[in-house]
């Protein structure tokens, strides 16, 4: 694998944006990135215009699933072999990614999930009782066990790009990597570590958690059975 992109939605990320990214041309400065800035309200487009940093500014916040989308449409038509997800929170720790590379390198899979439990249990907190569920209805339509669903650490092949970039129906969830493991994509997980995001809040509070729930466990069970 020879080119390889980082994908860094950012939405009001002024605060760790430069950290995350320096860190990142630090650790691994043969991985190509770009931010794609989701129509911020705060200095997260102006910090990456100071710093010279490759960036696609959104004109208005679309959310998660446009910014991840728009990076892959730019992927694909910059040929990059594969393209890793990767947060501006500074949750996602740039020295994992060469080991997700060297797994994609060997398996030959389509997608390589960062996983917080590969190697590591669960513990039974609310999250991760939804990780859980949504794991085992993965399992039940699927045969396929993933272990840490709700990862947003994920390195997509060549194939997958393609696919991101002209499905609008694909999205950065667990029901997107559940339809695209029924389509016969292979995945493969491997351990990472993760750490609290340095700064700002998660848009995901306590309503919003369980709402996400909700929705990807419905969307694996019956939506995603009648799309094409």
């Amino acid at each position: 694998m020879h080119r390889v992109l980082a994908i860094i939605p950012a939405y009001n990320e002024e605060e760790s944006l430069r950290t995350t990214v320096e860190e990142l041309k630090a650790v691994a400065p043969d991985i190509d990135f770009i931010v794609v800035n989701d129509g911020s309200a705060d200095d997260t487009a102006g910090i990456c215009h100071r710093n010279g940093y490759p960036i696609i500014d959104l004109p208005v916040n679309g959310g998660l699933t446009v910014g991840f989308q728009t990076g892959m449409k730019y992927a694909h038509r910059k040929g990059y072999d594969a393209a890793v997800q990767f947060d501006a929170d500074g949750q996602h720790m740039p020295q994992c990614l060469h080991n997700m590379i060297d797994e994609m390198d060997r398996t030959d899979v389509d997608i390589v999930i960062g996983s917080r439990f590969v190697d590591e249990k669960k513990d039974f907190s609310a999250r991760m009782i939804g990780s859980r569920l949504i794991s085992g209805i993965i399992r039940l339509t699927t045969g396929r066990k993933i272990s840490d669903p709700t990862s947003g650490l994920r390195l997509f092949n060549r194939i997958m790009i393609k696919q991101f970039a002209s499905d609008s129906m694909l999205n950065p969830e667990p029901e997107s990597i559940a339809y695209l493991i029924r389509k016969g994509a292979r995945v493969s997980e491997v351990q990472v570590a993760m750490r609290e995001r340095e700064a700002g809040e998660s848009y995901l509070s306590l309503s919003k958690s369980v709402a996400y729930m909700v929705r990807a466990c419905t969307s694996i069970l019956f939506l995603q059975w009648f799309r094409s």
